[in-house]
């Protein structure tokens, strides 16, 4: 890290069950209960007939594609995703759902191999598998050297930070919390001996305040503190004003960083008294490849998230344009970059946070934008 600075990837759902389950070395059972699909490798089929054949099995890292060598490019210190998956081979399917993810244990290897530091688990899938299944998520994170945040055995365990060691005696701190606008529900809740999530009843300034509170109980001054929220509807640009205000809280608190997740898209990007709000960060790894329905938001396109914090707070972002072909994230075409750059712009302008897509590729925050106040 040079000097005081600290550089982290951020991306929004990592869902690695289901299609890409299947695709990976050690698949789990195939079968579903949905109403569109019964049986998982249809996902996989649906990516096939839209851009070729892939090939079973994939190696680990196939779903990370030319990802893992962008990051390798770009050093970040500290790599955080939303896992919106369970991990276990064990379970029954959680009642009143139509939807449910799961990776076999045996796969872990797909989130080990981008080399990830924290997987924050507060949102709608990870119990998908009941109790169980939450619990082997849990472990099986841990057991390859990969923090969770935002579930665990009780509630204790659900609310306590991830830390990372940044060196210099200054540490990251990560809290994961989920809302119930993102279908997270409420019996999900971790309570004392019951295991769950890191449940946020609502996103009001009165919960930021609670919030905050907790992470000043735990924060040192020289803590770079993030706050990753589950959150919104799946589609549509518009963010709610309560997550706004909710997300403002949070910043003038103290947070460096709120990390808004679950729209299937990217949502607008706010620079904000020294802090960063991203609003959504859409997908990065999924099986929705060849669903049909949403073609106006471009869903194939996905973007990485590099911002540095400095002593001063935020200090530039760089976005990393990347596309999915053949369920595997590669690098975006010129135009595709071109369109990505033209949305984050156009999204975060009401902000006052202004892009600019540079000759290197990349999408960086134009200093000229001012920061909002």
């Amino acid at each position: 890290m040079p000097g005081d600075q600290v550089t982290l990837f951020l991306s929004g759902d990592v869902m690695t069950g289901r299609g890409v389950d299947q695709i990976l070395p050690r698949p789990g059972p195939p079968e579903l209960r949905e109403p569109m699909m019964g049986d998982a490798r249809g996902y996989v089929e649906l990516a096939e007939r839209a851009a070729g054949p892939i090939p079973r099995p994939v190696p680990p890292d196939w779903p990370w594609g030319e990802a893992l060598r962008l990051l390798d490019d770009l050093r970040p210190d500290v790599r955080i995703v939303n896992l919106e998956t369970s991990v276990t081979g064990r379970g029954e399917f959680a009642p009143g759902k139509e939807i449910h993810y799961r990776m076999h244990p045996d796969n872990l290897a797909c989130l080990s191999a981008a080399r990830l530091d924290v997987c924050a688990l507060a949102n709608n899938h990870v119990l998908d598998f009941g109790p169980d299944g939450l619990t082997d998520t849990v472990d099986g994170l841990r057991r390859v050297g990969i923090t969770p945040a935002g579930a665990g055995r009780d509630a204790a365990e659900a609310w306590r930070p991830a830390r990372i060691d940044l060196g210099g005696g200054r540490r990251l701190l990560l809290w994961s919390v989920g809302a119930p606008s993102a279908g997270v529900p409420p019996q999900w809740a971790a309570a004392e001996g019951r295991p769950g999530v890191a449940y946020l009843p609502e996103t009001t300034e009165a919960s930021a305040d609670a919030l905050a509170e907790r992470v000043a109980g735990e924060a040192g001054p020289g803590d770079l503190v993030v706050v990753s929220v589950h959150w919104g509807s799946n589609w549509g640009y518009q963010v709610p004003a309560e997550q706004v205000s909710f997300a403002r809280r949070l910043v003038a608190a103290g947070v460096h960083l709120v990390h808004g997740h679950s729209s299937h898209h990217p949502r607008p990007i706010e620079a904000y008294r020294g802090g960063l709000i991203l609003y959504g960060c859409g997908d990065l790894i999924d099986d929705y490849e060849g669903i049909g329905g949403q073609e106006s938001f471009r869903p194939e396109l996905r973007t990485l998230y590099l911002p540095t914090f400095d002593a001063d707070g935020l200090a530039g972002l760089r976005l990393v344009p990347v596309r999915v072909r053949r369920m595997r994230l590669e690098p975006a075409a010129p135009d595709e970059a071109r369109w990505l750059a033209e949305l984050a712009d156009r999204l975060g302008a009401p902000y006052r946070t202004r892009f600019r897509l540079g000759d290197d590729g990349l999408i960086a925050l134009d200093p000229a934008g001012g920061d909002t106040a």
